[in-house]
């Protein structure tokens, strides 16, 4: 039985976790949920999955948290200095971390600092700060389980296979809702358009990254982390069907790709049951009826992001951070309609050009360069 902690239980990947222990209450164990605003979701989520342990970001709806759960025997806390010191409350075996953004720094480094083994579905952690937790989990014995179903699909391919042997690893993307789009066209996307993604359903955030393929340009920098390879040892292809997950190609040019329905409960559920394949009744994936699997070159010229995610990451140091923090107060800005479709990307690229660059930041540097990033970027969007 593997107890497990959800930071950020009541987003997509976070509900959909849940689903999967649900279906395996021979195998799991909630220790802790944590949510930020929905209050009405973790009073749900408690009473079905009876944690010992909630968190709640937002102390406004302390007493409607509190009235909800009355006939519960749940230690509840709130804010974010709890949220990142969560371990002093519970001792998971695996803690799986669905936090938007950079929220999911700090947790993570306690988490790792316990011992305790990540199942990561925050890319921008890695994003951030992939150095400084990689030797982490390296000083601390702790096994990261991507969640992503890109990463899965690469950490699949590559079990049992030397390291050494790797000569590409190759990311699909859907391309998104404009996949098919010039520049001139994304002029005038709207929020709405912006959210519909033909293939996966997601957070909001995640979903404007999909489109822009800022996501794929940060899960390139996730994989050079979480992999140990080079930026120039990655390659991102366009494959709209959402089939096969990702590739590793390796030096004798076999290629290992791993294929299935997109549904994201079968990474989440290969993470939280690693190392056993368990045994569920998902869609299952049928060659007759799908007799078309298709490839493209992602089109930087139209998707600036990526050019400028694949740059950050061959650079270093807190280009990444910059690039992270920039891109999700661009995101916001665009999701509440204050800025237009194209201006996310002139906001990241002024960012990544003005901030001052460090070749080997530590975590303060890291945390001083987002804020710094942060600021820069909401000055930008002011003067827009």
């Amino acid at each position: 039985m593997k107890n497990i902690a959800i930071l950020g239980s009541t987003g997509s990947i976070g509900t959909q976790t849940l689903e999967v222990i649900s279906e395996n209450k021979n195998k799991f164990k909630i220790d802790l949920l944590s949510a930020n605003r929905n209050y009405k979701l973790l009073i749900e989520q408690a009473i079905k999955y009876k944690p010992e342990t909630i968190i709640f970001g937002d102390i406004n709806y302390k007493r409607d948290l509190e009235k909800g759960l009355k006939n519960e025997k749940i230690n509840i806390y709130y804010g974010e200095k709890a949220l990142n010191n969560f371990t002093e409350f519970c001792n998971p075996s695996l803690v799986l971390t669905a936090l938007v953004g950079k929220s999911g720094l700090i947790p993570t480094i306690n988490a790792i600092k316990n011992n305790i083994d990540i199942a990561l579905a925050n890319k921008e952690t890695l994003v951030v700060a992939g150095e400084i937790i990689m030797n982490l989990c390296e000083k601390h014995n702790v096994n990261i389980y991507p969640v992503d179903s890109e990463h899965s699909a690469i950490y699949q391919c590559l079990v049992g296979e030397k390291h050494e042997t790797i000569e590409k690893i190759i990311l699909t993307a859907s391309g998104g809702p404009f996949r098919n789009k010039k520049l001139n066209d994304l002029k005038k996307i709207t929020k709405e358009e912006a959210l519909n993604h033909p293939n996966w359903s997601m957070g909001d955030k995640i979903t404007i990254d999909s489109s822009t393929l800022m996501n794929k340009g940060l899960e390139v920098i996730e994989a050079k982390f979480l992999f140990n390879v080079t930026i120039d040892r990655i390659d991102v292809v366009i494959h709209p069907q959402s089939i096969i997950h990702s590739m590793v190609e390796f030096n004798d040019g076999s290629i290992k790709a791993q294929l299935g329905e997109p549904d994201m409960k079968l990474p989440i559920q290969y993470a939280l049951g690693f190392s056993e394949r368990i045994k569920n009744n998902y869609k299952r994936f049928n060659f007759s009826r799908n007799n078309r699997l298709t490839f493209e070159e992602p089109c930087i010229k139209t998707f600036k992001n990526l050019h400028l995610a694949f740059e950050a990451g061959k650079q270093g140091g807190n280009m990444p951070c910059i690039l992270n923090a920039s891109n999700e107060i661009a995101v916001d800005a665009f999701l509440k309609e204050k800025i237009a479709y194209l201006d996310m990307t002139k906001i990241i690229e002024e960012s990544l050009n003005k901030i001052s660059y460090i070749a080997s930041p530590n975590l303060d540097q890291l945390i001083e360069t987002d804020l710094k990033t942060r600021k820069y970027s909401k000055d930008k969007i002011k003067n827009i």
